[in-house]
């Protein structure tokens, strides 16, 4: 969960939109016998990169000033935000009440009992992106509510395409064929993602997968569906990069962070990142300022099937205040600091018609793209082990991608790993 820091913060909630939500709060089950579920609350989450969650929860505390909402920040890593809250939540301890969870998490957590359902009357569950509704899921029953979202986009070079009287590509073939003839032409790399191997690798070959048609697992983790054509041909895509150098050797080591500087500095033709890119991209200081656009990620045939990222909104099922939680958790989801999740964390909101206003759009063009994206976005494979199973994604696709194993070898072995996994749940 990278967070982009923007810069001039406006607090947009008034107290008549904090009040507004109030009795059509999520419902909650009681708290502990001879407690009323209500009273002060923590709010654990990533650590805030832009502080924009500290004005959310003033806006809360202005309101409420009896069930006061505390930020409770850890580390920046994903993987050590889940340790930390994975470890809490197992002893049974009730320290967090709402999680802000990665959305690949929820299965995860509600499998193990540590979240409670939600009640969804009272929430603007009609009002939401339909596309994210799915990740708060586990089982047919709701366990969290969605609060942002993120969808991968292809970001490329404008000014070379304008002056090579090229589009944006489309298709895989169509960026191959850039990649390979435009990045020598220019001395950048062609193309990069995330291909360290950790959650991002993960999420490259779940999109590359996807996007050809397949996928990783099947009935909310039941079953295996990875050893198949759509499979080979998605992981082959990324391994014929490697091989033909139109994905530079350096890719190999990038996260996140690395593949946006590469990009930012002039280093790369396309970059396959999230939304928060496009405003550090647009910075002065950055080389391709002004030079750059953002489009769907391609696919086999055309626009591809993303991976949904961004994080849910859940309750501690051992939490001594789950009334008040998820009354937090409504005021949360509201239109208002949904606003703010994007105007002051310059992150992609779960309201769908925020994705069409006419305010928002100039100020941030790439929503209607980014919009398309998010609709044609899938949830990450679903399962109470997803740990180990982005795991063993992983670690087979970084062999693959460092030419060990062929793609044909690398999805036969991975069906073999993730059947070992699915066995033992």
């Amino acid at each position: 969960m990278r967070w982009a820091r923007v810069a001039g913060r406006t607090l947009l909630v008034s107290a008549l939109l904090l009040t507004g939500y109030a009795s059509a709060g999520a419902r909650a089950a009681d708290g502990p016998p001879g407690t009323t579920g209500r009273g002060p609350v923590t709010l654990a989450t990533g650590r805030d990169l832009t502080g924009y969650l500290q004005h959310v929860l003033d806006g809360w505390n202005r309101a409420h000033p009896l069930e006061k909402a505390t930020l409770v920040e850890l580390p920046e890593a994903a993987d050590e935000v889940r340790a930390q809250m994975a470890d809490s939540l197992r002893s049974g301890s009730d320290r967090f009440d709402v999680l802000n969870i990665d959305v690949a998490w929820t299965s995860e957590f509600a499998g193990a009992g540590w979240i409670a359902p939600v009640d969804p009357r009272g929430l603007p569950m009609d009002r939401l992106l339909d596309s994210v509704k799915g990740t708060a899921t586990f089982r047919g029953r709701l366990y969290a509510v969605p609060y942002v979202t993120n969808a991968g986009l292809l970001y490329y070079r404008k000014d070379i395409l304008d002056r090579e009287h090229l589009d944006p590509p489309r298709t895989w073939a169509e960026l191959e064929h850039q990649a390979k003839t435009l990045a020598p032409k220019y001395r950048i790399g062609g193309y990069a993602g995330q291909f360290l191997p950790y959650e991002g690798l993960t999420v490259n070959v779940t999109e590359a997968v996807q996007s050809a048609g397949g996928g990783i697992l099947g009935g909310e983790g039941s079953r295996v569906t990875v050893d198949s054509a759509a499979a080979r041909e998605g992981l082959g895509f990324l391994v014929r990069g490697v091989r033909e150098g139109w994905i530079p050797r350096e890719a190999l080591r990038f996260k996140e962070e690395e593949s946006r500087r590469a990009f930012q500095d002039g280093r790369l033709l396309f970059l396959r990142n999230w939304p928060y890119v496009y405003d550090l991209a647009s910075a002065p200081d950055s080389r391709v300022a002004g030079r750059f656009g953002a489009v769907p990620l391609p696919g086999p045939g055309g626009p591809g099937a993303g991976v949904l990222g961004g994080s849910n909104l859940a309750v501690n099922a051992h939490s001594r205040h789950p009334r008040t939680a998820a009354d937090l958790m409504a005021y949360m989801t509201g239109e208002s600091v949904q606003r703010q999740v994007l105007t002051e964390g310059s992150l992609p909101p779960v309201w769908a018609d925020l994705y069409r206003d006419p305010g928002l759009v100039r100020r941030y063009p790439y929503l209607p793209v980014l919009e398309q994206s998010l609709k044609a976005a899938r949830p990450r494979p679903k399962s109470a082990r997803y740990e180990q199973v982005s795991l063993a994604v992983a670690a087979v696709s970084r062999d693959a991608l460092a030419l060990h194993t062929t793609p044909d070898e690398a999805v036969a072995r991975l069906d073999r790993e993730l059947r070992e996994i699915v066995r033992d749940r």
